[in-house]
């Protein structure tokens, strides 16, 4: 990416079913759910949305073979998106398991993204 025009930062938590990808959708979510970039196509080449390119950096506790990036991208509608996943986010306890909701154990997954948007 040659220019980033904005970095939008995101956290994702799944309580229950220790499930990565769901707590990474999330902190996708959660970055660029509260922002609107109307003048983004002015600058960008050829002025279209697919000329974007979008790096998704994500900070994962446990799992990361579990990780299903393709789910996390169905999140980004437009543009050329990356990957880049690194250690990090959080385990912490909840203090209770409930099988109904897959739990094996009490941790909560906490996932941490970086969403990178220039051309």
């Amino acid at each position: 990416m040659d220019k980033i025009m904005f970095i939008e930062i995101g956290m994702g938590i799944d309580l229950h079913g220790q499930n990565v990808t769901k707590a990474a959708v999330r902190a996708v979510q959660n970055a660029i759910h509260h922002n609107s970039m109307p003048g983004l196509r002015s600058v960008l080449p050829g002025g279209s949305l697919h000329n974007m390119k979008v790096n998704v950096r994500l900070a994962v506790p446990a799992d990361k073979e579990k990780l299903d990036l393709e789910t996390v991208r169905a999140e980004l509608p437009y543009g050329q998106v990356t990957f880049e996943v690194t250690d990090g986010g959080m385990l912490t306890g909840t203090g209770v398991v409930l099988p109904e909701k897959d739990d094996v154990n009490d941790l909560a997954y906490v996932v941490i993204a970086s969403v990178e948007v220039g051309y």
